[in-house]
């Protein structure tokens, strides 16, 4: 099969597409035939070392397709290899489609999706009239935070480059910002997929017991923190993933049940930027690293 592999980390370049045998599934694991496959920061963290890796491996861990013994349409999230024609995938991680959503929106709406959930529900669980900060709100992740956010009754504030603003409003923001402008004081809640070069200034724009989320870092690792620093008005500081939210097979049942019943009413938007063949997967990782997308990002075998 055709799949992307890792041999050496480094830039965009260290994806090379290359011929391996399809998997085989082991006790527990299905075949499934990859149709789309998600486009995360946290693959560019994999490919850089940041977060390290078994060298050689395939990238990805997001996506959609056909289970190959049964036919039934899956979509999954936090499984390696997705950058492949195939994939062996633990059965306790797939969750089948609704027949409204084709397998590129289901990988469209997985990773980013979840992630937004359990950010609003969990992590800090919004509610009306909550003040609210979301970085990067014209991403994958950010446009559907700023959905569930107001969907729960938030005030949000945004930022994006100035060109997405309009975008940002559509999507339901009370006001958008340039990284640039002054950002309000105040904020229950920021959350921050930035990091370094976001993240003091969000630590300002919380108000007294304020909760800073960090769920990302598409700008670098951000430095060491004197937990002093949170003292001054009771702050909050958490750095959660994806997998600390999907612990068992009930919750990752619920966070996608939700998440498409709000697709499928049309309460949460999916916005999709582009599909780019698989075997452009370094040109996909750079259009991501430009932050020059709006939505998310797929490849296509």
């Amino acid at each position: 099969m055709k799949a992307i592999q890792v041999r050496a980390t480094g830039g965009p370049e260290a994806l090379e597409s290359v011929d391996v045998p399809a998997p085989e599934p082991r006790p527990g694991e299905v075949l499934v035939r990859i149709e789309a496959i998600g486009v995360n920061y946290i693959d560019v963290y994999h490919r850089t070392g940041l977060y390290a890796m078994p060298l050689p491996f395939i990238p990805g861990s997001e996506a959609a397709g056909v289970v190959e013994a049964t036919g039934e349409r899956v979509a999954w999230a936090m499984v390696p290899g997705a950058y492949a024609e195939y994939a062996a995938v633990p059965e306790e991680k797939l969750v089948p489609l609704p027949a409204s959503l084709d397998t590129r929106s289901g990988a469209a709406a997985m990773l980013q999706g979840m992630t937004a959930h359990y950010l609003v529900t969990s992590t800090f669980a919004v509610r009306e009239g909550h003040k609210v900060l979301i970085h990067a709100a014209a991403g994958g992740a950010g446009g559907l935070l700023v959905q569930m956010a107001k969907q729960r009754g938030a005030h949000v504030v945004a930022t994006a480059s100035p060109a997405k603003h309009e975008e940002v409003i559509a999507l339901g923001a009370d006001e958008v910002l340039d990284y640039g402008d002054p950002w309000p004081e105040g904020m229950n809640v920021v959350y921050d997929s930035v990091g370094k070069t976001t993240f003091d200034r969000s630590l300002d724009a919380l108000a007294v017991r304020g909760t800073l989320v960090l769920f990302g870092q598409s700008s670098g690792p951000v430095p060491p923190v004197d937990p002093s620093r949170l003292a001054k008005r009771g702050l909050y500081l958490t750095r959660p993933s994806l997998g600390h939210y999907t612990l068992t097979r009930e919750e990752l049942r619920w966070r996608a049940g939700d998440l498409f019943a709000w697709i499928e009413s049309g309460e949460v938007k999916l916005r999709i930027d582009r599909a780019v063949p698989l075997r452009d997967a370094a040109e996909a990782h750079r259009l991501l690293e430009s932050r020059g997308t709006r939505g998310k990002l797929l490849l296509v075998p």
